[in-house]
């Protein structure tokens, strides 16, 4: 609800708590429409924002907030997903598209990181597309791409295909790099996702590839979600970026991995 000028400005804890309760009611907040609502500056908005951040209240997001995450059983859709981490997003998928040549066949699995790696290969004119995410499937319909969508049953939270059907596609298909996009990777424990069907689709992915990259930002490491997708040991590459600290890259590249930050 708008305030009008005739209304006495909130106290700032009670502003907090205003915040929160939107968040609460419609699954997110804007650092646009707050600042015009409150009649207050993007500047007091944001510093807000990081304070409730800061205190595990809120997840910061491009452009405004996002509920605080509720651990390893947490399975946010891909349209919440899409304001998270944006730009490093952006900046992982050019290097994913780098590693790829004309004429490969690519495995990407749901998520926003594989979304923008579809994006991101515009630029080639013969690829091979096998994937169990609808958006993706539909937006590189427009291209030549030959794209092999897999079958299963649709999970409306990543617009992403699995269970039986999936997997068994997978069992009959050869490719040359999978994109994965994950929930958690722990350099101890691996790939992880809040979803076990999910996972053993990644699984089958996996299994049918040559090379595997695991395309995540910095916010995924040192996290564990409920399913493990493959050990650390299965993963030859990871494309992340420039936030994550030199000891956790170290700790990759001692566990045998080849890291690319960005």
């Amino acid at each position: 609800m708008k305030r009008t000028k005739s209304q006495p400005p909130m106290l700032i804890e009670e502003r907090r708590q205003h915040i929160l309760s939107l968040i609460q009611k419609h699954g997110r907040v804007l650092v646009d429409e707050l600042s015009t609502d409150l009649s207050l500056s993007k500047i007091t908005i944001r510093k807000d924002l990081d304070y409730l951040q800061s205190k595990d209240l809120l997840v910061r997001t491009h452009g405004g907030a996002l509920p605080a995450q509720a651990g390893a059983l947490s399975d946010p859709t891909i349209q919440e997903k899409e304001e998270l981490h944006h730009e490093e997003k952006v900046r992982i998928a050019n290097a994913a598209a780098a590693m790829v040549s004309e004429g490969q066949c690519i495995i990407l699995d749901s998520g926003t990181t594989t979304t923008e790696i579809a994006r991101a290969l515009s630029s080639f004119r013969h690829l091979t597309i096998i994937t169990n995410a609808l958006n993706i499937a539909a937006d590189l319909s427009r291209s030549d791409f030959e794209i092999i969508l897999t079958g299963g049953a649709l999970r409306k939270n990543s617009l992403s295909v699995v269970g039986p059907l999936a997997e068994d596609v997978l069992k009959e298909m050869h490719a040359d790099i999978v994109f994965l996009g994950v929930d958690g990777f722990d350099t101890k424990i691996g790939l992880t996702t809040p979803n076990v069907l999910e996972a053993r689709v990644n699984r089958a992915m996996v299994r049918a590839s040559e090379k595997v990259v695991a395309v995540c930002d910095s916010s995924k490491f040192n996290r564990r979600s409920l399913s493990l997708i493959v050990g650390a040991s299965a993963i030859d590459h990871v494309i992340t970026d420039s936030n994550l600290s030199d000891e956790d890259v170290k700790a990759i590249r001692d566990a045998g991995i080849e890291v690319t930050v960005v």
